[in-house]
């Protein structure tokens, strides 16, 4: 079996602050006006560096790597949205790309012409695009919306129908980016469900997402992106455990936050630092469930800024999410804080969860959703397993999955003096036992 896609020595620039040519003697103007008040600013940024790999024609290949390290450039540039700089690629076959929602779809057409207007750009005849489409309609589950303009979709509605479409048509190649984190969990199964058909069918796959369980569980091989160059090619879960063994030191309660690279935001709140501490305000160095636990985020203001907002997020080691606490869901507000440094505490009164290092997330934003700060996977949490029930009895990940809810035992009509219970009443002592 052959390659399905071949890529040598890729390379993309980008150069910050460059512009087209005017068209107008207006826009002419304009600029020659605001260089004489303006320093020039042209840096050029390498989004990929050399970057070399093949797949299989009916493989599925995850790619991972943070946020800004060249995953979605590179599917732009498998799917001729952008061209690269230099290197060369081969795709043998149709490409189906699924990469922004709504991405392929025209914004005045309705839901069934864009499906017509999808399998045209790919090829297809009219006979065969109306014979797929009870399969991308049910999948998509937009029936009811098919006359109506894309334009009026919500952006689950085009994500469904933008997978549907892609899944159902005749492509060869499908590449498929973070979109999957905009459905829901029903929705995301059936994804994933359909992905592994399509390779069991002869079709390849390049999967980029930040959840490694679903990277791990779909593909065989991964490709680790960082900074624009391959890191690692090879087995999902070694380059999945390579992967997330970067994103913080070993073993700390406290982390500098200040040192790590930003992707997302415009700066004007910056977290510096986390620290994990007892309810008194002392360093806690060892975490179990059901710990009472202080998450401090420290942060530097460049400004006053008013009404701002703060999430703490947990993931597994292989990207599920675990829990999102942030002030906004909270009801807290908080009025206003001053340029400089300061600090806001999270206490959780109980830690419910099961044993294992999570990962964490962070954000600052402003009360209309503009971000300030977010850092993916900066730090993690090591939990320990504890007595959480006062049974006696460890409660582990290993059976009893991650959230810990409280909770008592109440019996219905029981016998409570063995005399009234006959011997026949009894299971076998081996029908009784099972394990905890």
């Amino acid at each position: 079996m052959g390659n399905a896609v071949e890529v040598e020595n890729l390379s993309k620039k980008y150069h910050i602050g460059e512009r087209g040519r005017e068209r107008m003697v207006r826009e002419a103007i304009v600029k020659y006006f605001k260089s004489l008040f303006q320093r020039g600013r042209n840096e050029a940024i390498w989004a990929l560096r050399d970057v070399s790999f093949s797949i299989r024609q009916g493989e599925v290949l995850g790619i991972v790597g943070r946020n800004g390290a060249g995953k979605s450039t590179l599917l732009k540039i498998l799917s001729r949205i952008t061209y690269p700089t230099s290197g060369t690629i081969k795709v043998n076959g149709r490409v189906a790309s699924l990469l922004e929602v709504g991405t392929g779809f025209h914004e005045e057409l309705t839901g069934r012409e864009n499906i017509y207007l999808n399998g045209s750009i790919l090829g297809m005849r009219r006979r065969e695009i109306e014979s797929r489409m009870d399969q991308i309609v049910a999948f998509s589950g937009v029936e009811q919306f098919l006359e109506t303009p894309i334009k009026r979709y919500s952006s689950g509605m085009r994500l469904r129908l933008g997978f549907a479409v892609a899944a159902h048509l005749d492509a060869d190649v499908m590449l498929v980016d973070e979109v999957l984190a905009v459905g829901d969990a029903e929705f995301q199964k059936k994804c994933l469900s359909a992905m592994d058909n399509l390779s069991e069918s002869g079709r390849t796959v390049l999967f980029v997402s930040h959840n490694m369980e679903a990277v791990e569980n779909l593909c065989e091989r991964a490709i680790w992106i960082d900074d624009g160059i391959v890191r690692q090619d090879g087995p999902a879960r070694e380059i999945i455990q390579n992967y997330l063994s970067t994103f913080a030191g070993a073993g700390e309660n406290r982390y500098d936050l200040a040192v790590l690279d930003r992707k997302v935001g415009n700066g004007d709140v910056r977290f510096t630092g986390i620290a994990f501490l007892e309810p008194d305000g002392t360093e806690k160095t060892l975490i179990r469930c059901g710990d009472p636990l202080v998450v401090r985020l420290h942060f530097e203001a460049k400004q006053c800024i008013r009404s701002p907002h703060f999430a703490f997020e947990l993931f597994t080691e292989f990207g599920t999410k675990v829990t999102s606490l942030n002030t906004w869901a909270s009801g807290f507000e908080i009025p206003l804080i001053p340029r400089g440094r300061g600090h806001v505490d999270l206490e959780i009164p109980s830690l419910n969860i099961v044993d294992g290092r999570y990962y964490i997330s962070l954000w600052a934003a402003s009360a209309g959703n503009l971000w300030y700060d977010r850092l993916d996977h900066c730090a993690y949490l090591d939990v320990t397993a504890s007595d959480f029930y006062h049974s006696g009895r460890a409660m582990t990940s290993q059976h009893y999955g991650l959230v810990l809810l409280p909770c008592t035992w109440k019996a219905g009509a029981m016998c409570d003096d063995m005399a009234h219970c006959q011997e026949g009443d009894f299971f076998p002592d081996s029908h009784r036992r099972f394990a905890v």
